[in-house]
């Protein structure tokens, strides 16, 4: 039968590393929910940036933030909240809110020249390109629904700072979770996702088949307020989720480094006073 060698502990250069990665996620077990509070905020601050910029004449950078933030969302006008304009969201005209339509302004708008509001493909990249101009303002660079995701990860942050060691928060189980934060934002996306999937792209009137789909999934636009709201709830939803198992994993992680750390300050301590013993 043979044995395994007996392990040779760390030292020098090695042991250094080792350490100051244990103490760096000694800190970040204890800190970990104000980083991720400031991620939330970087992440929902900069695409708001974006408006204030426009606005200021630095367009240069106002453009990388949309740029950068292009991949990560649709930015597309009618879905986007606006700063510095007439009107806080220009949503289509399908939506039926009491707000003026984008379709009252395209044929002012450069982007959507020769664009048919009909078409919605075409409709749909027109209004990822357009920015803002000076009478609408300036979108935000991502849309209703992710600064409602978003801004409130941000704000159920905050709040779990703030509670989590006068109240134990358990996570929301579940249940809850597919009910009350993925049920909405689902139910409203994808109903108007399959609705413009069962109209024809040339604004031309559907027929057989995709008649009859379209008749149970008829086009429809999202308010800019259930846009908002139905993200807002996902958002706080999933703080709740995870958040309080992530402190639950923290805690325990935190606990076995603090440990691991005192023993090692422990044996620098022996290891210091036999040198000092033996000078």
């Amino acid at each position: 039968m043979t044995t395994s060698p007996d392990k040779k502990p760390i030292a020098g250069r090695q042991r250094s590393v080792v350490l100051g990665i244990d103490r760096s996620v000694h800190w970040f077990t204890k800190h970990w929910l104000a980083m991720f509070n400031l991620v939330a905020l970087i992440y929902v601050g900069l695409p708001i940036l974006a408006p204030f910029l426009m606005q200021a004449g630095l367009t240069a950078p106002a453009r990388v933030i949309y740029t950068v933030y292009s991949p990560l969302c649709h930015q597309m006008t009618q879905r986007s909240f606006f700063l510095f304009g007439e009107q806080v969201a220009y949503p289509r005209e399908i939506a039926g809110t009491n707000l003026k339509p984008i379709e009252a302004y395209i044929d002012e708008i450069p982007e959507f020249d020769g664009v048919s509001a009909d078409n919605w493909p075409a409709f749909f990249t027109a209004a990822r390109r357009f920015v803002g101009n000076e009478q609408m303002g300036y979108k935000i660079a991502l849309c209703e629904r992710d600064i409602g995701i978003y801004g409130f990860v941000l704000i159920g942050g905050l709040i779990y700072g703030m509670i989590r060691y006068r109240i134990n928060v358990k996570p929301l189980p579940l249940i809850f979770f597919i009910i009350i934060g993925l049920g909405p934002i689902a139910l409203d996306g994808f109903s108007q996702l399959f609705g413009y999937w069962v109209t024809p792209a040339d604004g031309s009137a559907a027929s057989g088949l995709i008649a009859q789909i379209q008749g149970l999934l008829p086009l429809r636009e999202s308010t800019p307020a259930m846009r908002a709201l139905t993200g807002a709830l996902f958002g706080l939803m999933l703080v709740w989720l995870a958040y309080p198992q992530v402190n639950k994993g923290m805690l325990g992680t935190e606990r076995d480094l603090a440990e691991k750390l005192r023993r090692v300050e422990e044996l620098e301590e022996v290891k210091h006073g036999n040198v000092m013993g033996d000078a």
